[in-house]
């Protein structure tokens, strides 16, 4: 028989105080006054109950990349910073590219035990942009892969994306599109602005981003299917998706907690924890962002988790890899910039990174429910009166590649909640059996 749980006096979303009470891997009861003897039992005063984070682009290297990160670790990493439930991207080594390797993925998810692990299935064999790969196999798999993209690489022939479009309406699957022109970005360091020509660092122009979005949002009202923008950075790319969704197209959006909260100024020490694709972008571009997010042009925040190892970030910037792990710090970074610094209560963070990102992803089954009665038991509990510094020891995965080290953020995951046992209790993540 599986622990049963009695959590008392949470703050559910902001919406009140309540107990709660889990039991066989659901939440049996929410109420007050609410008693259970000789259960565990969680003293959740001063915390708010959110329903489990789900991260609809995560990278966890494995197969393949396992010096960077591994399921497991990544798992962990995730339990830590409140998420139940990961969307693995699919560059790892061999591409995730069939129905074998994302079935592999998943078991290895299970085993580990942190949270779920749903895989994403490249668009294209070998994410090389020149034939389709496997999409109904991997559909078909029990892995059940409904979010497919060549995340790192764009989609860049119209054709090819027109037909991913058109291939995946048949079992409501997603095209998910990291939105970059190879041929605008050649040799690009950071964004295209003031900053790159003070620093002399090619740039990455935001219309090499806007141009695609255009493009597939046009594409994708052409064919009737659906679309799916990976970290959209720039205002730009936030007046298109608007004007998208005005004309009724089925597109959906993400926003990666660094382009919330950090701009191309922090280039101009070149410390490579900042370089990141698509590159930080100006504050007119952040504020228009958390603008978006805020009226619903942007649907979820996404970590775009991405792990390295020490020797790929430690060398000059041009030399060093792109990406920053941000599994454990993006509630607090979304505290920070939406919460503390913007319009949004505990439950429009719920719908940002737990509902919203569940529905696209195809897993609100039993991911992003509410906290009620009879639903599955994923949800964490959070301090947001608390306040640290994110240090090396607070880094459960395996690279340590993280932007913010050493810097004052709000808040603190205490305990994780996934398939009704803590993975995550009182900030020390549980042994898995």
């Amino acid at each position: 028989m599986s622990e049963v749980l009695l959590i008392q006096g949470a703050t559910i979303e902001g919406a009140g105080r309540a107990d709660i009470v889990v039991e066989d891997g659901r939440i049996a009861e929410v109420g007050s006054g609410l008693s259970r003897p000789g259960v565990r039992t969680i003293d959740a005063d001063g915390l708010v109950a959110i329903r489990g984070l789900v991260d609809l682009h995560t990278h966890l290297r494995e197969p393949g990349y396992e010096a960077s990160e591994t399921i497991e670790t990544g798992t962990r990493a995730a339990a830590a910073g409140g998420y139940t439930a990961v969307f693995a991207m699919p560059n790892t080594l061999p591409v995730a590219d069939t129905a074998g390797v994302v079935e592999q993925e998943l078991a290895l998810g299970e085993a580990a035990g942190y949270a779920t692990v749903q895989p994403i299935g490249a668009v294209t064999v070998g994410q090389k942009g020149e034939r389709l790969a496997e999409l109904g196999a991997m559909a078909a798999s029990r892995a059940r892969v409904r979010v497919f993209s060549d995340d790192g690489f764009c989609v860049f022939d119209p054709l090819i994306m027109r037909r991913a479009l058109e291939y995946v309406k048949s079992f409501g699957g997603v095209i998910a599109q990291h939105a970059q022109d190879p041929r605008l970005t050649e040799s690009a360091q950071m964004n295209e602005g003031a900053v790159s020509s003070e620093l002399g660092l090619a740039g990455w122009p935001a219309v090499a981003e806007e141009s695609i979005i255009a493009r597939d949002v046009l594409l994708a009202e052409h064919v009737g299917s659906r679309l799916h923008i990976c970290h959209l950075s720039t205002a730009g790319s936030v007046d298109i998706v608007r004007w998208a969704k005005k004309r009724g197209i089925n597109v959906t959006a993400e926003v990666t907690p660094h382009h919330l909260l950090l701009t191309d100024e922090h280039v101009r020490g070149y410390d490579p924890r900042f370089k990141v694709n698509p590159p930080l972008r100006r504050e007119e571009d952040v504020r228009a962002v958390r603008e978006g997010l805020a009226d619903g042009t942007i649907d979820i925040v996404a970590t775009d988790h991405a792990p390295h190892p020490d020797e790929a970030k430690s060398s000059e910037w041009a030399a060093a890899a792109n990406g920053m792990v941000g599994l454990e710090t993006a509630l607090r970074i979304v505290h920070d910039t939406m919460v503390d610094d913007g319009p949004f209560g505990w439950g429009d963070v719920a719908r940002v990174m737990s509902t919203a990102p569940a529905r696209i992803g195809g897993i609100d089954d039993r991911h992003g429910r509410a906290i009620a009665p009879g639903a599955p038991a994923e949800f964490t509990l959070y301090d947001p009166a608390a306040r640290g510094d994110v240090a090396l020891d607070t880094l459960r995965g395996r690279s340590r590649n993280s932007p913010y080290l050493g810097r004052s953020l709000p808040g603190s995951v205490r305990w994780t909640i996934h398939r009704g046992r803590p993975t995550l209790a009182d900030g020390a993540l549980e042994p898995r059996s």
